[in-house]
Formats: structure tokens, sequence, C-alpha cells
């Protein structure tokens, strides 16, 4: 590549163009116009003498060489962008960053109080918590787009991880329903009953629906659907309905709504929430900061042994 076609301001429409494989979204994302876009990608394609984005059907791939780029843009124009903004060592008491979580409204019930004992030191740090994708991550965009991901394994993503918070489903029932029998609810108790359940996308089988469909139960056209598991506990109360949510949620919303958790028929289910994110960040020292301090604030918070 010849120095007089290298462009600083190239990079950031690379990395986009790269990690996205689409240019109206790429130009979305950095908010340069389709024809801005286009233009940048044909002056890259000069300047790399390959054509990067090849078209496949209505979609675009990536080329050998495209594949080779994308790590090392997304190591290098992060150390670059720093050393532009004259950034000095990381200093969480100064710092002005937003970051991006993304989490069911579950894992955000947990990581109430870790996130605020992290913000405690960053008061500058601003965190926006948005819902999971419609669909499972096919892709690594929104492990890219978004500076973390909570959720259990299972939903297509793939990147780096810690283990965050562990806990396993029971079943939500108001305590009068006839379907308890001292206490407990049977298999074929639970089958019968009408469910409540939450869905987070068409697409979305939480751990709990992955053993109930192995069972042979389709919980595909429940009586009732939330979009959260929150509101679960009120809907559930003084009726016959059923749900599975994870237990710390049946026992800190439960008993204020009226409902109880029982032991789920069909054996313990865990919900290991993980914290995920894409190895491209690990060069940002305030993404790498905030990391650690939240998985040591969550399990500072655990109970012991748990």
């Amino acid at each position: 590549m010849a120095g007089a076609e290298y462009d600083l301001n190239l990079l950031v429409p690379l990395r986009a163009l790269l990690e996205e494989a689409n240019v109206t979204r790429a130009g979305q994302r950095v908010q340069m116009g389709q024809s801005s876009m286009s233009t940048a990608l044909a002056r890259l394609r000069t300047v790399f003498h390959d054509e990067l984005l090849v078209r496949v059907g209505r979609e675009y791939e990536l080329t050998p060489l495209a594949r080779l780029l994308l790590p090392q843009v997304q190591h290098t124009l992060p150390l670059i962008e720093r050393v532009l903004r004259g950034e000095k060592e990381f200093d969480p008491a100064t710092a002005r960053r937003g970051l991006t979580l993304m989490a069911t409204d579950y894992g955000a019930m947990r990581l109430r109080g870790p996130l605020g004992a992290v913000l405690e030191q960053a008061p500058d740090i601003e965190i926006d918590v948005v819902a999971l994708p419609e669909h499972p991550m096919e892709s690594e965009r929104d492990l890219i787009t978004n500076d973390f991901v909570v959720t259990v394994a299972g939903i297509g993503i793939d990147g780096e991880s810690a283990d965050l918070i562990v806990d396993d489903y029971v079943c939500l029932i108001d305590p009068d329903n006839p379907a308890l029998v001292d206490g407990v609810l049977s298999f074929e108790a639970f089958v019968a009953l009408p469910q409540a359940v939450a869905q987070f996308g068409r697409l979305h089988f939480t751990p709990a629906d992955r053993r109930l469909r192995e069972l042979g139960v389709d919980r595909s056209e429940p009586r009732v659907t939330a979009g959260s598991f929150l509101a679960l506990p009120s809907i559930v109360a003084d009726t016959d309905l059923v749900a599975v949510v994870p237990r710390v949620l049946a026992e800190q919303l439960g008993p204020v709504n009226g409902v109880i958790g029982v032991d789920a028929p069909f054996g313990r289910v865990p919900v290991d929430l993980k914290l995920w994110w894409h190895a491209s960040h690990d060069s940002d020292p305030a993404h790498v900061w905030f990391r650690d301090q939240l998985i040591a604030a969550v399990r500072a918070e655990a109970p012991a042994g748990s």
C-alpha cells in the first residue's frame, strides 16, 4: 500500500464496513450517508487492491484479506483514537464515558447493586442498559456495537466471557392454587395449568424452555405473554396461572405480589448469566476497568458458598 494513498480518516469507515459487512448499516453506524460510505469503500478497495466486500446473493461477505484486516483494525483503531485524543492513564474518578450493556430485565435487576457500587467510583461514566436483540446473536455485531452483554449461553453469542450470576428456575404460582399439594407442584399439574410466559424474541429460548421442550412440553402458545420477567408476579397473583422464573426474582418480588416460588417439577435448570464482550474492546482501558470492577462487585455481593 503506497504511503500517499494512506488516509487515517478511512480507518473509521473501514472498521464499520468490515464489522457490519453492509454498506448501509456501516453508514448508519458512523453517521455517513450511503453515497459517502460507498465512496469510502471504493477508496479502500483502491488502497488495498482488494474488493473487501463481495456480494453473495442479497448479502455481502468479507474477502479473505478483509477477514485478516478486521482483527487488526479492531485492535489498532482504539489505540490511535486514544493517542489523538491525548488520553492520559485511565482515571475512573475523572473519566467521561458512555457504555452500553445489553441485558434482560432480570439481569438488570440482579446487577442493580453491583452497578451502583461501580458507578460510585466513576461519577462521570454513564451506563445505557438496553434489551437483548429480537433475534439470537447470529454474528459478532451485537458484541461489537455494544460494550457488554449479560445473558446465558446458547443464544448464538460467541466472545470473551466471565461467569457473573448463578441462579435456577422455580414455578411462580398463587399459594391458593389448588394444583399445589402440600406446597408441591407435580409435573402433571404444571403441564395442565395455563401458562404465563416471558418472551424476549420469537427465537429466544431460555434454559428452562429448552428443558421443557426436551420433555415434550411446548409453551409457544401460553395463556398470557409478557415481555418481562418482572411483570409475571403481578400477572400470576390471584389466578390459576403458573410461570417459570429465576428463583431470586420469585424470592424478591413474590411476597409483595402475594405469590410464591416452588421447586420446578422438571428438575433443576441453572440460570448461569455471563458477562460477554468482544475481544476488540480489550484495548479500551475504560472498558477493561469497568468489567473488572463489575465482576468483582457481583462476586462481593454473592452469599458465601454460592
